[in-house]
């Protein structure tokens, strides 16, 4: 971000997210994602998989992202 902002200190914020996309390796935003997602299953199996209804609601969701990754 230093860098873009000395050589584009008026850059929008589109801009600005557009570079931090180009300039981040692919391979770091997938682990991260990926890490993030595993987390967050993991924190709702936890806490709310006693009910049944949860179980499935969290199924269709799993299935809902997987789709449209």
């Amino acid at each position: 971000m230093k860098q873009l902002e000395e050589t584009n200190p008026t850059a929008t914020e589109n801009e600005q997210v557009a570079y931090l996309n180009i300039a981040t390796k692919t391979d770091i935003k997938q682990r991260t994602i990926s890490a993030l997602k595993g987390a967050g299953e993991t924190a709702i199996d936890e806490f709310i998989l006693e009910n049944k209804y949860l179980k499935v609601a969290k199924a269709a969701i799993k299935g809902w992202l997987q789709t449209s990754s």
